[in-house]
Parts: C-alpha cells; structure tokens; sequence
C-alpha cells in the first residue's frame, strides 16, 4: 500500500510538472524498442509505463480527468517537460516506424487532446522555425520602415540637386 501511495504520488507530481502530457499504448513493443523511444525524445520528455488505476488517481489528484476513458490496456505516458511539439513529432515518427505504437490522446494547456489533435500538434513546427520566422518578418519590416524614412529624404536631394544642374545649365 506504502508503494502505491509513493507511485500515485510520483505520477501526480509528474502530471503538475509537465508542460504537457501525451498519452500511448504500447502493445507488442519490445524492451529495446521502448528504450529506443525513450532516447528519441529524451530532451524534452520523460517516458513512462504506467498502471492505469494509479495513473487515473494521480490524474485526478492534479486536476486531470479528460484520461480516464483512455487509460486501458497498456499504457505509457510521455511527460513533457520542454517542447511539446518535439515529443509529439517524436511519437509520430517512431509510430510510422513502429505501428505498435498507438498515440491515444493527452493533455496540453488545461485542455485535452485527442489522437487526431497529437498529431495536429506534431505538424507544426518546431518553437526554434518559427520564432526563425517572426525574427525574418520583424527584420523585413525593419528595412521596409527604413526606406520609407530614407525615400523622402534621397528624394529632396535628387530634387536639389536637378535644380542646381538646371540653374548652371541656364547661366
């Protein structure tokens, strides 16, 4: 019982601490397949074999409810502790290779997902892309604003400059 209340505790933990939780079932994995999953997505997520009871307790303990109906069979949850969209590309990738490899839903920002939303979220791209992209946007409109304020500018002087030309040519 002392083990139990020490695993539910752990789990419960584990589900206040995630950025994200991903949902799967593993039937038919070998061990060595499992390690190999759990290295892939290592950097931002921990990957653990779950029992379903204590894991519906610990759930509920941190507010969590939308995995009950989910957790049957066997089941193992990726605990995201960094990007979520890494983890949840990871889990797609290792699934095409692996079809053993169910993704069964999850739990992202106080809402919960379903298989088809998982691999939703593994389309996007990745926090590093696109903050690439809003850096590449901001810097052409930085450039666009300093030609619009140079265009006037450059503009006068051409104008200037013809009036000189016209009033040497004329005396």
């Amino acid at each position: 019982m002392a083990q139990k209340d020490a695993s539910v505790a752990e789990l419960t933990k584990n589900f206040e601490g995630s950025t994200a939780v991903l949902l799967t079932e593993y039937r038919g994995l070998t061990v060595a397949e499992l390690k190999e999953l759990r290295n892939n997505i290592r950097e931002h997520a921990s990957y653990a074999v779950v029992k379903n009871t204590l894991t519906k307790i610990a759930a509920n303990k941190a507010g969590i409810s939308s995995l009950d109906d989910e957790l049957q069979g066997p089941s193992a949850i990726a605990f995201v502790h960094g990007d979520p969209v890494a983890v949840a590309k990871g889990l797609r990738d290792f699934a095409k290779a692996h079809p053993l490899l169910v993704v069964k839903g999850g739990y992202f920002d106080g809402n919960p997902l379903t298989a088809e939303e998982v691999g939703k979220l593994a389309d996007l791209e990745s926090r590093e892309v696109l903050l690439a992209k809003l850096a590449g946007a901001m810097k052409a409109s930085l450039f666009g604003a300093a030609y619009l304020f140079n265009a006037p500018l450059s503009k006068a002087v051409r104008t200037v400059d013809a009036l000189r030309e016209k009033q040497e040519s004329a005396a």
